[in-house]
């Protein structure tokens, strides 16, 4: 296992889970303070092994609990039907491939929203390679995310 420090400097001091900065001078019993959260190990049933840890503020990790995490996508965005991102992370990558991840009026929407995408991505899931693709389709244009 990983101590917090090493944990923390991995993940540039940002929560996994919000995106916001983590504060390491904080309590660890702050609501704001850091966590390590061993979701990996949950996930596969066994014990995490270095580097599998993330960091989170203690709400979020608190928050979470037991339960499938739930990364949001900004609500600035207008989009139809996003998917929940930690699902398309797990898939992509296990399997690789491409994925459908929302619909959007506008092209400029739909690739702004990959812009986002491609970037909270690169912090969700470090050592997954994605980008993104925009095509129009049923009088709206599809937001496409695939391995590289």
């Amino acid at each position: 296992m990983s101590t917090l420090d090493e944990v923390g400097e991995r993940a540039g001091w940002r929560c996994w889970l919000c995106d916001e900065p983590v504060d390491a001078s904080l309590s660890k019993d702050d609501p704001r303070g850091a966590s390590i959260d061993s979701i990996a190990a949950a996930v596969k049933g066994r014990k995490a092994a270095k580097g599998e840890e993330r960091l989170a503020h203690r709400a979020c990790n608190t928050r979470k609990g037991a339960v499938k995490p739930v990364v949001p996508w900004p609500s600035t965005m207008f989009l139809a039907d996003p998917a929940p991102l930690v699902g398309v992370v797990e898939r992509l990558g296990r399997k690789g491939g491409r994925e459908v991840v929302a619909r959007s009026p506008s092209r400029q929407d739909a690739e702004d929203a990959g812009t986002w995408l491609v970037d909270r991505l690169s912090r969700l899931a470090p050592d997954l390679r994605v980008e993104t693709a925009v095509e129009p389709g049923g009088g709206q244009f599809v937001l496409m995310l695939r391995t590289v």
